[in-house]
């Protein structure tokens, strides 16, 4: 089931709050359940398009996702200008991420400096938990995720070829050793992955959806997850749970339970289990992006899962498709 809520301008990010519909990054513009649009609570003097929220909802980060400027927020108060360094900002996605850690504190993670030199702040104080000596390699890390645990952290970035990669990080360790987030992380993407990866997200604390595209990087490595493929990794046992082939692009992937959002050029719904299509709305037409990188830009869909998993909210060009997901 899908219903239609009319928008009076371009969404730039969507947040659930309760059962209405939120643009933080258009000062806090509001959709009712009833569809009923409720003007900007307030404007922000600046390009910003994209938006990341902490699980709990009381921060956010609003940023330009090509640019180098994001604005922290405590509900809708700013607490400070966030900076990255311009080195190559309008070729890949801001990266930014805000999670909790396992002890309860708020964090914020992103490359203030360097883009190469990953950074976790108490969101709270605006302590730098990661403060030493540093040696970076160079990888253009984006696509930040925390896991829902706040044990580990997800760098969806890219490398100079250039390559799409993948590397997950041990965030107690981190803490006690920021260089930590310079090495190879919980595992090398060298030894699990031989494509390139185009999208990846959380499916729980321990697993992740991985998606590859053509682009594979050695012959015939049967152990690995290769081109144009569609697999689940379990961290802890470090093996692949599964491995279909991908019928087509993954551009942004949304984990739900034991099937996964795939956001390109339409909505589609995937079992993992079996990388059978359980639903899609080829009517709902959005952004048909791929990867973190690129050089000329296509903007990341804009979507919102519903906390409780039963609902996706999509904007497009005339509005928001709401979706009860089957």
């Amino acid at each position: 089931m899908k219903r239609e809520v009319r928008t009076n301008a371009a969404v730039r990010s969507l947040h659930w709050d309760g059962d209405d519909l939120v643009d933080r990054v258009d000062g806090d513009r509001r959709w009712t359940p009833d569809g009923v649009e409720h003007e900007p609570v307030l404007r922000y003097p600046y390009a910003f398009d994209r938006a990341v929220f902490s699980p709990s909802g009381r921060y956010s980060v609003i940023y330009t996702e090509r640019g180098t400027k994001g604005l922290l927020l405590d509900g809708r108060r700013i607490v400070r200008e966030l900076d990255r360094s311009y080195y190559h900002a309008e070729d890949f996605d801001y990266p930014v991420a805000l999670g909790v850690l396992a002890d309860g504190r708020e964090v914020l993670v992103h490359c203030p400096e360097d883009y190469e030199v990953l950074e976790i702040e108490d969101v709270a104080t605006g302590e730098r938990l990661t403060m030493g000596k540093r040696a970076p390699r160079d990888i253009f890390h984006s696509r930040l995720a925390v896991s829902p645990d706040g044990r580990r952290l997800l760098s969806a970035g890219w490398l100079w070829s250039p390559l799409g990669i993948v590397e997950v990080y041990d965030l107690e360790q981190a803490l006690r050793e920021p260089a930590s987030l310079d090495r190879d992380g919980q595992l090398s993407w060298r030894d699990w992955l031989n494509a390139e990866v185009d999208a990846v997200c959380w499916l729980d604390a321990d697993r992740l959806v991985v998606a590859t595209g053509e682009e594979e990087i050695d012959e015939d490595e049967p152990g690995l997850l290769g081109p144009k493929k569609l697999g689940v990794w379990s961290v802890s046992a470090q093996t692949w749970l599964y491995r279909h082939r991908a019928e087509y692009a993954m551009g942004t992937l949304l984990g739900n339970g034991e099937r996964v959002i795939v956001l390109c050029e339409h909505p589609r719904l995937l079992d993992v289990t079996t990388g059978e299509l359980v639903a899609e709305w080829p009517e709902v037409r959005i952004s048909p992006r791929v990867g973190s990188y690129g050089v000329t830009h296509v903007a990341t869909p804009v979507a919102a899962l519903h906390p409780n998993g039963t609902c996706l909210a999509v904007a497009h060009e005339d509005g928001i498709a709401v979706i009860e997901l089957p």
